[in-house]
């Protein structure tokens, strides 16, 4: 396996879930390509709501950030509610704070119409100005119709009828998120050729160059 750590998180609570299917198909590409990961699933944790106080000490709280401080890469399975990511997902960032400082963050969206296709941004850009994640700018977006559930009611019509549980263009779709999760973030993980700014306590007294 390679020395890249990536998470794959399931962020939804229906026991029918879509999104999860997702994330159980990246989970499945990335252990095809030799990549060590690693998928949770938020259906396995009782989580409280964040309630920035005594909720940071539930011991599935530790757990989860402990995987994600661990972790290069993390790739997130949401399904999109009203517009937005859901809350579970929203609860658990809220939940987990620091360790997601400087990740790799990937999105997998589930939702139910064409009209929500922005909607992971509010989430992307918070991850982005709070813990200077690395915001992947691809991102995986599927309807309903683009993915079988086994224990699903609906049935997809003929025209859109597909064998397995993912449909062909959203595979394509999730084999080029993992392949600019890898090369991100093994980009990411090389030694920079140039020194670092350092902190105020670590400055050099830098001198302007000089002319002829």
């Amino acid at each position: 396996m390679s020395s890249m750590n990536t998470l794959i998180i399931s962020c939804s609570l229906n026991p029918k879930s879509r999104s999860a299917l997702l994330a159980q198909h990246a989970h499945d590409i990335l252990t095809q390509l030799n990549i060590d990961n690693t998928i949770l699933d938020l259906r396995d944790f009782d989580l409280p709501l964040c309630d920035a106080s005594s909720a940071y000490t539930h011991p599935n709280v530790a757990k989860l950030a402990e995987h994600i401080n661990n972790a290069d890469a993390v790739l997130l399975a949401v399904p999109i509610y009203n517009y937005d990511a859901n809350a579970a997902a929203k609860n658990l960032i809220e939940l987990t704070g620091r360790a997601w400082t400087e990740k790799i963050v990937g999105f997998l969206c589930a939702a139910g119409g064409h009209g929500s296709y922005m909607s992971i941004m509010a989430m992307a850009n918070s991850l982005m100005l709070d813990f200077r994640c690395l915001i992947l700018p691809r991102f995986v977006y599927a309807l309903e119709n683009h993915v079988n559930h086994p224990e699903a009611t609906d049935q997809h019509d003929s025209e859109t009828a597909f064998e397995g549980f993912v449909h062909p263009n959203i595979d394509d779709r999730i084999r080029e998120l993992c392949n600019d999760l890898i090369r991100l973030t093994h980009g990411w993980a090389q030694p920079h050729p140039y020194p670092t700014a350092g902190t105020a306590a670590k400055r050099q007294n830098l001198q302007p160059p000089t002319t002829s």
